[in-house]
């Protein structure tokens, strides 16, 4: 447990910032899990949606210090080789 008042402080703001930080990551996955979707089942109009949806929330992702930034290019690179390769 927490000693003094600055390290109280300190676990309540590490607490929101874990809690903040899963549900961002979660909003990632899923936006990413859903071009894959689209792109597995075929269909080339929602890929591409999904796709452009989904950008905008990996660079947000990235502004927010949630992953790097090679591996938001990274994820962005093979979402639109899988994407033309449909």
């Amino acid at each position: 447990m927490a000693n003094s008042a600055q390290a109280t402080k300190r676990a309540r703001q590490a607490e929101k910032h874990r809690q903040r930080n899963t549900s961002q990551r979660s909003n990632l996955r899923t936006s990413i899990k859903k071009v894959f979707t689209a792109i597995d089942a075929g269909n080339t109009d929602d890929a591409k949606q999904a796709y452009k949806d989904a950008v905008p929330v990996i660079d947000s992702a990235v502004g927010k210090g949630l992953i790097h930034k090679n591996k938001a290019a990274r994820h962005k690179s093979r979402l639109n080789q899988h994407l033309r390769n449909l």
